[in-house]
């Protein structure tokens, strides 16, 4: 082996072990490295991985935006089951509805040399556009300085954590019409005859709003304390609603359908939408600009820390009201 082969061989090495550290347990194999020198690519990329140089120099694999996307996922089912899209600009979703409020396709016995009446309903359409969003996390610069901790995931974890829990927010409750509207909204739902009480009743009625064909995927949202109260009701029998699931990955199965829990959800009180039912793909989501990252070093120098922010631009709609129900508390 000559001399400028053994040379690149030590270039090879040192990039795997540079890119190995920065990655702890996700190993680089040799047909898979890449180093960036002075704004130069030495040898192939290796796929998902490949390293962009940002402000100051600083090496970030891209993927980390779509392995923040899957942690938001991991954590926040609704994101999961919703109908996401990724379209820029405005995006218009068609909606089928009666026209006129009463006018549909009409399906009857009809008589022989007898005019059939038409009759149709018309398409709507809902508009989902964007609206900016970001979050930033700042890590001490001793953890970027010591070799056995992994810096990416950190961020992933970290960033990924906070992000998942406000879009689970705004997919449940939204903010306002100046902003993304959340699964609440929908218009299929029920009032309480309590401000402060659910009976059993009230719950077969919600998940009675969903046709049949919306089923499958149904569940339950609600908030962990309007949960408590639900796990202490009964049927006719002396048998809770609330039924423990020891076979399948929910911990409990409400009239026969997943329960999932959440702070954002509101809590039972005068005037909340505290329980909501169906199937989450009634919801949709359009990711304008997907989540991207910069590490920001000079800002944070003074800190002795590291800067790293997330933007992403989004909005949502409930675009198929048969999917949701919401079950409302009495005004007072």
């Amino acid at each position: 082996m000559n001399e400028e082969a053994v040379h690149h061989t030590d270039i090879k090495k040192n990039a795997l072990d540079i890119l190995n550290a920065l990655y702890g347990e996700q190993r680089i194999t040799k047909d898979e490295y890449s180093t960036v020198a002075m704004g130069i690519q030495v040898g192939p990329p290796f796929g998902d991985n490949n390293m962009t140089m940002a402000n100051n120099g600083a090496i970030i694999p891209t993927s980390i935006a779509e392995r923040i996307i899957k942690a938001v996922k991991d954590r926040c089912p609704i994101l999961a089951g919703a109908t996401v899209y990724n379209v820029k600009g405005t995006l218009k979703v068609p909606v089928w509805g009666k026209a006129n409020t009463s006018h549909d396709i009409a399906v009857g016995y009809q008589t022989e040399f007898t005019e059939i009446t038409a009759d149709s309903g018309k398409f709507t359409s809902v508009d989902l556009g964007g609206y900016l969003a970001g979050a930033l996390t700042l890590i001490g610069q001793s953890v970027e300085n010591n070799g056995a901790f992994s810096v990416v995931n950190f961020i992933v974890e970290q960033m990924a954590e906070e992000i998942a829990v406000w879009i689970e927010g705004q997919l449940l409750c939204g903010t306002g019409s100046s902003a993304a509207q959340g699964a609440l909204n929908t218009t299929t739902g029920l009032t309480a005859a309590g401000a402060a009480a659910v009976t059993a009743d009230e719950l077969i009625e919600l998940q009675a709003k969903i046709k049949q064909a919306h089923q499958g995927n149904a569940c339950w949202t609600m908030h962990p304390d309007t949960f408590t109260t639900i796990k202490k009701l009964k049927d006719g029998n002396n048998r809770y609603l609330l039924q423990d699931d020891v076979t399948g990955s929910f911990p409990y199965r409400l009239l026969g359908k997943p329960v999932y829990l959440s702070d954002n959800m509101p809590a039972m009180a005068a005037g909340a939408k505290a329980v909501l039912y169906g199937d989450y793909s009634g919801l949709s989501v359009n990711f304008r600009e997907n989540i991207s990252i910069q590490v920001l070093r000079e800002k944070y120098a003074t800190q002795h820390a590291i800067g790293v922010v997330s933007w992403f631009e989004f909005d949502s709609r409930v675009t198929d009201h048969q999917k949701l129900a919401v079950l409302t508390m009495k005004a007072s």
